[in-house]
């Protein structure tokens, strides 16, 4: 059997014991990877998407009804099929939103293979649900969450929720919150050993400042560091900016189902790279 290749994200990982309190436990030869119990809210991301996909959903769906009532069989088919299409949209989204980003982002931050000491920075945090995550998988470290609170981006997104959901999860020790814009981040160069971003970067309008954000993001991180990137567009201009700010180890590839908003074509792409050391 052939040897399987190693992410690049994951072969910049410490050679350490992982300390993570997620690290899967071997037992009989069989892994077994624990169920984790979140105790925060979270919110809806893109709240008005999954209200959308269900009104289409329902109208269609009476559309159907009325024409199969009518004996119109050609429009009973077709607004069935529309009825099925955005009530299955409006489920993947739900889940995604509601559990699937969790898993995913669970797989993303054990194949980082964290030490527990180190400085992480999560770019447009909102709510916390990587931030949370991070912060369980450090002891001594800390990771610090920016974001500019759009409610719009994401439900009831606010400073004080995501303190909130960071003290549910037992690791507000272990996190800091700031408002900040990050096209601007109010760090010095070189401050974090890992840099994440979950579906932040995209909702700056124009790409010329979607790439300012990954540079700063870059010049943030310290030489060695990792910078973890999951996004639902533009992840191409991401890659181009960090391979012209000299990052080593750029992969980007489209994660799974779970990470679906709606649809395949509404997936999420991981780009993963890292700076040279010094």
């Amino acid at each position: 059997m052939a040897e399987q290749s190693t992410p690049a994200f994951e072969r910049g990982a410490s050679t350490h014991p992982d300390q993570s309190p997620h690290r899967p436990s071997r037992v009989g030869g069989a892994v077994l990877q624990l169920f984790v119990l979140r105790r925060g809210d979270y919110g809806y991301d893109a709240p008005w998407f999954p209200l959308l996909f269900g009104f289409l959903s329902m109208a269609a769906g009476l559309g159907a009804a009325i024409s199969w009532r009518q004996g119109l069989i050609r429009p009973a088919i077709q607004m069935t099929i529309y009825s099925v299409f955005f009530l299955a949209n409006t489920s993947s989204f739900l889940y995604t939103t509601r559990r699937g980003k969790f898993l995913e982002w669970d797989r993303i931050l054990d194949r980082l293979h964290l030490r527990g000491d180190e400085e992480v920075l999560d770019m447009g945090c909102g709510r916390g649900a990587v931030l949370t995550a991070v912060a369980r998988r450090l002891t001594t470290g800390r990771v610090t969450g920016v974001d500019i609170w759009n409610k719009t981006d994401q439900s009831g997104n606010a400073s004080d929720v995501t303190l909130r959901n960071a003290f549910l999860e037992g690791v507000a020790g272990r996190v800091q919150i700031e408002t900040g814009d990050m096209r601007a981040l109010p760090h010095p160069d070189a401050t974090f050993d890992v840099v994440v971003s979950s579906l932040a970067i995209h909702n700056i309008r124009s790409n010329a400042d979607r790439k300012r954000a990954i540079l700063e993001a870059f010049r943030v991180l310290k030489p060695g560091g990792r910078i973890v990137i999951a996004d639902i567009r533009a992840t191409a201009i991401y890659e181009e900016a960090l391979r012209a700010l000299g990052a080593s180890n750029v992969e980007r590839r489209r994660l799974g189902w779970r990470f679906w908003w709606g649809n395949p074509f509404a997936s999420t792409t991981l780009l993963s790279a890292s700076k040279a050391p010094a």
